[in-house]
């Protein structure tokens, strides 16, 4: 089924996720629509696509050789068959999926995915249960596993300025990379020194066409986790940078249906993510190879400078689209107890002569 071309570019990916569940729904037992009905208005379309693929999983492994619904097929299961699972079962499976084999290679999760599958769970056998389709809820029963928090790796200064040197002067490129920076160097500028300068995501830049940058008010218009429209300011080198590229924008060829787009490929498509964050590593690896740098470390980048400069967290949240303050808080600690240290004599209890 084609997508309308008139559409904007956040409706074409809405309309394709909703194809991409409806598919995946086909391959799952016939009561679990009830479920995602359910979650219709309260969360997200890649939401909705990640619980059906952890409740995917969950059933392959409930019905394969050694499942517990051994032999079964999950098309026609029951919510009845629900009421089969124990929470042992649940565990078994969660330990499963550290580690397994699948169509010849091996799929491997860490703590955070573990965790997320045992979240679809819950959520799942919630439903049920509330509506009283299960007798039971063993998914409660089963412990959260505990997440090990990581370092946040971010680009120290000198290495985000030799960065952007690098990606205008194809300093440290390959010859074969080299051959294509003289048509690309503009765009790559831009796109580097907007998400270095903005903090925005991936996802968000992807998204935006070329009226969602607005000169006359420094800023441009995205479209947030969770649907939402914002407006995010941007300085004097992200300006030059994105007026540079506007210019060289309105010689660019798009193909049919890309023609809003911002950054286009070298084939005149809308720029992907995957394609952001190859060029990311293509031009982070000029300059650490210790450091593994993705668009999301060059956001963490931003979020770092912008607190170090204004020691406001609330500003830092709301810039860089964060529903909670505490979600902020939790990447940039270490920043906070740093000027909680440096405040430490601020107040006098007695003066000094």
């Amino acid at each position: 089924m084609a997508v309308s071309s008139d559409a904007t570019y956040s409706k074409q990916e809405e309309t394709k996720l909703a194809l991409k569940l409806n598919q995946m729904l086909d391959k799952l037992p016939r009561f679990c629509v009830d479920y995602f009905n359910s979650l219709e208005f309260t969360k997200q379309p890649r939401t909705k696509i990640a619980y059906a693929r952890d409740i995917q999983v969950f059933f392959d492994y409930l019905t394969d050789a050694s499942g517990p619904l051994q032999g079964k097929d999950i098309r026609s299961l029951t919510s009845d068959d629900l009421d089969k699972v124990t929470s042992d079962d649940i565990s078994d499976f969660l330990r499963h999926c550290k580690v397994y084999e699948k169509e010849g290679s091996v799929k491997t999760n860490g703590e955070r995915a573990i965790k997320r599958k045992l979240c679809s769970l819950r959520g799942f056998f919630s439903y049920y249960y509330k509506h009283e389709r299960i007798t039971g809820d063993p998914s409660v029963k089963v412990e959260m596993p505990k997440i090990h928090d990581n370092a946040i790796i971010r680009m120290e200064p000198n290495e985000v300025a030799e960065l952007l040197d690098n990606v205008e002067s194809g300093n440290k490129l390959t010859k074969n990379q080299l051959r294509f920076h003289g048509k690309l160097k503009v765009r790559d500028v831009a796109l580097l020194t907007l998400l270095l300068g903005t903090g925005i995501r991936v996802s968000e830049c992807v998204g935006l066409d070329i009226n969602d940058v607005d000169f006359d008010n420094v800023r441009i218009k995205v479209i947030r986790k969770g649907g939402s429209e914002s407006f995010v300011y941007f300085g004097d080198e992200v300006e030059s940078a994105l007026c540079d590229y506007m210019e060289e924008r309105k010689h660019a060829t798009a193909l049919s249906g890309h023609e809003n787009a911002l950054f286009l490929s070298q084939q005149g498509k809308r720029l992907g993510v995957r394609s952001i964050e190859k060029l990311v590593k293509k031009y982070a690896s000029t300059v650490t190879t210790v450091k593994h740098i993705t668009p999301h470390k060059l956001r963490s980048t931003y979020g770092t400078n912008l607190y170090q400069e204004s020691h406001d967290i609330y500003l830092v949240a709301d810039v860089l689209g964060h529903k909670d303050v505490n979600t902020t808080r939790r990447h940039y600690a270490d920043q906070v107890d740093e000027n909680k240290r440096k405040a430490r004599n601020i107040v006098k209890l007695r003066r000094e002569e």
